[in-house]
C-alpha cells in the first residue's frame, strides 16, 4: 500500500478528481484528496484560472498544499491533475515523497524558482494527450531535464486526441475512455512500486 496526496485541477474537487482517489483506494492505497478551494469548484477554464491565480494566488495554493500533506508520513506518492501537478512538485521539493504522479501536465521544478530542486533519485511520471490545447513542449522537455539532474527518471506517455483532463468522465468534451484505462494501466503500476 502506497500513501498519495492527490491535487486537484483548476477546476476544483469535482467528481472526476474523487472518481481518481477511488481507484487509487480500490487498488489498495491511502489517498487523501486535498482541497485547495474550500470546496469551490469550477465547470469553466477562464473564471477558474481567475479564481486561482489572481483571486487566490499561486504562493497561497502552495503553501496550502504543504500544509495539507503535513500529516502524512514520509515517502507517499505526490500526484495531481494540471494546476495539481504544480502543487505535486512543490510538495516534493519540501516532504520526503517516493515519487511525483503529473496527470494532464508537467511541472518544471526550475519553474518554481528560487533553490528548488528536483528530489534526489525520486521517479516520476506525466501523462497528457499528444494535442491537449495547454501542452507545452518547451515545459515538458524541461521537466525531464529538471527530474534527470536530480537522478530521478521521469516517464513520458503521450496519448492520442485533445481532451486536457482526459480521465475525467464528467467532462464529456475531454474525456477519453480507452487512454485513461491506457492510463491507469501505467499509473497503478508506479504507486505500487513507490510503496
Amino acid at each position: 500500500m502506497t500513501t498519495v496526496a492527490l491535487f486537484h485541477s483548476v477546476l476544483g474537487v469535482r467528481q472526476g478528481v474523487l472518481d481518481a482517489a477511488e481507484r487509487l483506494r480500490q487498488d489498495g492505497h491511502d489517498v487523501l484528496v486535498v482541497d485547495l478551494y474550500d470546496g469551490r469548484t469550477f465547470d469553466d477554464y477562464p473564471p477558474a484560472m481567475t479564481f486561482a491565480w489572481e483571486q487566490v494566488g499561486p504562493q497561497v495554493l502552495m503553501s496550502r498544499a504543504v500544509e495539507a500533506v503535513a500529516p502524512l508520513p514520509d515517502g507517499f506518492v505526490s500526484a495531481g491533475f494540471s494546476l495539481g501537478c504544480v502543487m505535486a512538485v512543490h510538495v516534493a521539493t519540501q516532504r520526503a515523497v517516493s515519487g511525483v504522479l503529473m496527470i494532464a501536465g508537467a511541472s518544471p521544478v526550475s519553474a518554481l524558482g528560487g533553490e528548488a530542486r528536483w528530489p534526489a533519485g525520486v521517479p516520476a511520471q506525466t501523462h497528457s494527450t499528444l494535442a491537449d490545447p495547454w501542452r507545452e513542449q518547451e515545459e515538458l522537455d524541461q521537466t525531464v531535464r529538471d527530474v534527470e539532474a536530480g537522478g530521478g527518471t521521469l516517464e513520458v506517455f503521450d496519448y492520442p486526441g485533445s481532451g486536457h483532463l482526459f480521465t475525467d468522465p464528467t467532462l464529456p468534451a475531454e474525456y477519453d475512455p480507452a487512454a485513461t484505462e491506457t492510463f491507469w494501466s501505467r499509473a497503478l503500476p508506479f504507486v505500487r512500486a513507490c510503496g
